[in-house]
């Protein structure tokens, strides 16, 4: 029995993959159906959201302000426009992976003049303390003075009351927040409460009462130019120990008035080679400080050093916290902008975690606000000719440019095409010797040069508030290798916030850049960064 078209419309509600043939076409029987399959009706039904969302974004005004701006006018992101905590935002880079992709980009507007460690968070973060009302001692207000600092940032205002306190801490904050002044300054005030103890023989070895751990040459040679300007007013001695190689050259860096520096900062493999030739002794270590903990940790060759200073430190004679009279102890400070995830166990072997207070900002893992990211999807062709006019349009006013490559090779081969084309700059890798490094940043941190290829070497800790624009050549392999070299810009103390330009050419490239564009919509921190913090300390070590 046929239906009418009348009972054909009454059934019709039942079966919602159907329609009627008049309303597909007109030249089918008036009780004739078609079935569309089910992919068919969610592809009609994406490209309608396609298409009222670029209704939506055609609409937005010319003079608002953006958060995301794309190549595809369609895609961008007004600043005022927010993304849901489980809302999975439409991406620029959904679709990079496809070889027609090749030419697009998206670039992340600032959302905010100043650095995140410059900027309070609340009117009552405006009354927070100075240096001077946080009862440091006379000699370092001198020392900053001297370092033109009069301000405290955020992590300063968070750091120095607790490690005061001689609490032992994991210090997180943003790169180029001012960490090194957050720990150096309460730590430095903890040996001028404390009087001298009495000096040891002439003849034995140096024994500090503060240590500094650093990763690289450069950085150490950094922080100790801060600590001794620091410490100068005090009549501290300060000394660094860096790459001694041979008896005499360990000697001569540990030579200072007896008893021997009252801090000393260096290398994990100096610091190993001075302990076991003896001319270097820890018994009388009053703090320790693990500074950018996730390039000691993550690298193979520091561990085992690293593991063997912390045996020699007198960390478990006494819990971190106030010490009791005649204690004998080591506060323990770790400090970076990310922390590796094995850093509790690392630690647990030679102290009790458990009672570390954590210290983080609230910008933590976030990408920087205040500093322009652009990201160019490009054939691997493709790198050198944008390279190449990056450079040209670049003004010579325009600050310094710290170009990043994934290894010496590429640093190497990249400075020969520049050479080629007239273009003057530095290079810094590992591979070279540790005086023609020295001599390489320094001068390029006083400006003789304005352009420098370096590795990842030149992305932890380093102070580059010169630099206005980083490029990254390759693309790097980690979301935290990204907030480092971001970190080169848009530090306390640069002139103005800068930019980043990323070049992605591979498709493992566009997995790391599809999280990054997510956390900036979503305007959330990095994924996969906090648990190394967050996580607890395993019991018993």
């Amino acid at each position: 029995m046929a239906l009418s078209r009348c009972g054909m419309a009454a059934v019709l509600p039942l079966v919602p993959r159907r329609l009627t043939a008049t309303a597909a076409a007109g030249a089918q029987p008036p009780g004739s159906v078609v079935r569309v399959p089910w992919a068919l009706r969610l592809r009609l039904q994406r490209g309608a959201q396609r298409r009222r969302r670029g209704k939506e974004a055609a609409a937005v005004p010319r003079g608002t302000k953006l958060l995301l701006r794309s190549r595809r006018p369609e895609l961008s992101q007004p600043r005022w426009q927010t993304v849901g905590r489980w809302e999975q935002p439409q991406l620029v880079s959904a679709g990079w992976k496809h070889r027609k992709a090749y030419g697009d980009y998206f670039q992340l507007e600032p959302s905010q003049e100043a650095a995140p460690a410059l900027q309070a968070a609340s009117p009552e973060a405006e009354k927070r303390p100075s240096f001077a009302e946080m009862g440091l001692q006379p000699p370092l207000l001198v020392g900053l003075e001297g370092l033109s600092i009069d301000r405290p940032t955020a992590v300063q205002r968070l750091a120095i009351p607790a490690l005061r306190r001689g609490r032992s801490a994991l210090c997180a904050a943003e790169t180029g927040s001012g960490k090194t002044l957050a720990y150096l300054l309460p730590l430095l005030d903890r040996l001028l409460a404390r009087p001298e103890e009495p000096a040891v023989e002439a003849a034995g070895p140096a024994s500090p009462r503060g240590l500094v751990v650093l990763p690289s040459r450069e950085l150490a040679a950094q922080v100790g130019a801060v600590a001794v300007a620091l410490g100068r007013p005090a009549g501290l001695q300060v000394r660094g120990l860096t790459g001694g190689g041979a008896a005499g050259g360990l000697r001569r860096q540990l030579r200072a008035p007896p008893p021997g520096p009252a801090v000393l900062l260096g290398t994990p493999g100096a610091l190993r080679e001075a302990l076991r030739r003896r001319f270097l002794a820890l018994e009388r270590l009053r703090w320790i400080v693990l500074d950018e903990a996730d390039a000691l940790m993550d690298d193979e060759s520091f561990m085992k050093p690293l593991e063997e200073i912390l045996a020699h430190a007198p960390l478990a004679a006494g819990a971190p916290g106030p010490a009791g009279p005649g204690e004998a102890r080591t506060q323990v400070v770790v400090v970076g902008a990310t922390f590796p995830v094995g850093l509790s166990q690392t630690l647990g072997k030679f102290t009790d975690v458990g009672h570390f207070v954590t210290l983080g900002t609230q910008s933590l893992h976030h990408l920087p606000p205040h500093v322009q990211q652009k990201f160019m999807r490009l054939k691997g062709q493709d790198k050198l000719p944008e390279l190449l006019h990056l450079l040209k349009e670049h003004p010579a006013s325009g600050g310094a440019v710290l170009i990043f490559c994934k290894n010496a090779s590429t640093v190497n081969w990249l400075g020969y095409i520049l050479d080629d084309h007239k273009i003057k700059h530095l290079r810094l890798q590992g591979q070279m010797s540790a005086a023609a490094r020295a001599s390489i940043f320094v001068s390029f941190q006083k400006g003789d040069v304005s352009v420098l290829v370096c590795t990842d070497l030149a992305s932890r800790g380093l102070d580059t508030s010169s630099v206005q624009l980083v490029v990254n050549y390759d693309f790097p392999g980690t979301l935290q290798d990204y907030l480092h070299r971001a970190g080169r810009v848009g530090r306390v103390g640069s002139k103005v916030p800068g930019a980043v330009v990323s070049f992605v050419t591979h498709r493992w490239d566009v997995d790391l850049v599809r999280k990054i564009e997510t956390a900036a919509r979503k305007r959330t921190g990095l994924p996969g960064m906090d648990s190394s913090i967050n996580r607890p300390p395993p019991k018993g070590g």
